[in-house]
């Protein structure tokens, strides 16, 4: 099957339409109109067994991005995606046995929802816990799509952060990717916000992943994993091959990369295979192995007091010397005068 034929498959709930649709229609704009050329009417979205394809998702995101006249559009609507919003899926989050075991849930069961933007990786800092996001639903900075998926995917997580862990739960940081809106925000948010930045980031202070939260059951949380797996066969690489290479090589830190060829062994597929699809993406292994390299070792400076050898360690450099010429590579600094910056 095709990507595209994989899109057009109806295999997500409606949740996030409807939250989009009822949010416009507090500000008057009519159901039918946000979810023009979709293929879906009101009448689905009534119906508890409905299900929507991925390319619809992305069509009725659309319509609210040119129909929206309030800036906190994806912001109200991203706030209406409840616990209970997310069926099996928000199960699988409540009984999580651990915090660390929710993390692993949360990545790697993310499809399943079919998300316009979401966190691909997690790095546990000295000082916080980062979140890497990806936009989903376009590859463009510029497009604003992309903001609006983004604003939503926060806010979203906000409130699931809230359910889990008491009305307290916030963010310390948000850093986008793309230009700022016209009227800026971080109201909204309820902490700083960055803009043009390298990357998606959510950052949150460390307190919250040791606070007890939802409802621990790891026998309940096993059955839910049980029963997503063979829906997440069923679903599309939304943000393509490069990025579940790019997971894998996080979640293998620290201290060690894989090869290409144990890669491609991970994946189950040959190495010429990944090689070749990679390819069509426009990167290979090693990029990749690069930027994900780059990004730690910016995150490392910026968020911990960890000395240049212990990062070139983390990173997998026989010493320190190499870390440092390569960082100068990366970014025209050795990585002591960046972190004084």
């Amino acid at each position: 099957m095709s990507l595209s034929s994989d899109l057009e498959s109806r295999i997500h709930g409606t949740q996030k339409i409807s939250a989009v649709v009822d949010t416009l229609a507090e500000d008057g704009i009519a159901p039918a109109s946000v979810l023009a050329n979709s293929g879906i009417s009101e009448d689905t979205l009534r119906t508890l067994s409905a299900r929507v394809s991925f390319a619809q998702i992305v069509t009725v995101f659309r319509n609210a991005v040119r129909l929206a006249t309030d800036p906190a559009t994806a912001v109200r609507a991203g706030a209406r995606m409840r616990l209970t919003a997310y069926g099996m899926y928000g199960y699988g989050l409540l009984s999580s046995p651990t915090h660390a075991e929710r993390i692993d849930f949360a990545l790697k069961y993310k499809r399943v929802m079919g998300p316009v933007a979401a966190p691909v990786a997690y790095v546990r800092g000295e000082r916080v816990a980062i979140y890497t996001y990806e936009v989903f639903v376009t590859a463009d900075p510029l497009d604003p799509l992309y903001r609006f998926a983004l604003e939503f995917a926060y806010a979203a997580h906000l409130t699931v952060g809230r359910d889990l862990y008491g009305d307290g739960f916030g963010f310390s940081l948000l850093g986008f990717a793309c230009p700022p809106p016209a009227q800026p925000y971080d109201e909204l948010l309820g902490c700083p916000v960055r803009f043009d930045q390298p990357g998606n980031e959510l950052h949150t202070a460390l307190h919250w992943p040791d606070l007890p939260s939802g409802m621990p059951e790891p026998s309940t949380h096993a059955m839910v994993c049980e029963m997503c797996q063979p829906v997440l066969a069923r679903m599309p690489y939304l943000d393509g091959l490069s990025s579940v290479v790019r997971s894998t090589l996080v979640e293998h830190m620290p201290w060690r990369f894989p090869t290409v060829e144990a890669m491609a062994r991970h994946l189950d597929m040959h190495p010429r295979t990944l090689r070749r699809r990679l390819e069509s993406e426009g990167t290979g292994y090693k990029d990749i192995l690069v930027n994900v390299r780059r990004g730690l070792a910016i995150e490392y400076l910026r968020e911990t007091r960890m000395t240049t050898e212990e990062i070139a360690t983390r990173l997998g450099y026989s010493d320190a010397s190499n870390f440092r010429h390569a960082f100068h590579r990366w970014t025209g600094q050795n990585p002591q005068d960046y972190r004084r910056r």
